[in-house]
């Protein structure tokens, strides 16, 4: 009986780090840019930053990554990279699948010497999207 206690009391533990752990984050963009690749491989000009004002989440619990802008954009989290930080940049990277099942990575880089402003990428290899955020 007392074993059950303790093995009741462990599981309910374990559950609530593991909750812990497990959150959403919220954020809103402010603009967008798109750049990519052109036949030769060479990456071409940003596109000029256009003013936008979308949801995005980060749900680990669920393991995705959702843009809520006219078409919604929902990114599968495959693997969770090792956070990577230097003198101007912090960034969290994932490896997902996009809605249409296409692998790509999407960071979130926080600018340290910009006054800490955030950006969402999303690289598709040829094509990068990225969105100016801010938490909300």
């Amino acid at each position: 009986m007392k074993t059950a206690k303790i093995f009741i009391v462990l599981l309910f533990m374990l559950f609530a780090i593991q909750q812990s752990y497990a959150q959403t984050y919220k954020f809103k963009t402010t603009g967008f840019s798109v750049v990519e690749k052109n036949d030769k491989g060479k990456w071409g000009k940003w596109s000029e930053l256009n003013p936008v004002s979308i949801l995005v989440t980060l749900d680990t619990k669920k393991s995705r990554i959702v843009v809520y802008s006219q078409i919604i954009q929902l990114f599968e989290i495959v693997e969770y990279i090792p956070i990577e930080e230097n003198n101007t940049d912090l960034v969290y990277s994932f490896t997902t699948k996009d809605n249409e099942g296409v692998d790509c990575t999407v960071s979130i880089i926080t600018r340290k010497k910009q006054g800490n402003r955030k950006q969402l990428y999303i690289n598709y290899g040829n094509r990068i999207i990225m969105y100016h955020i801010f938490k909300m």
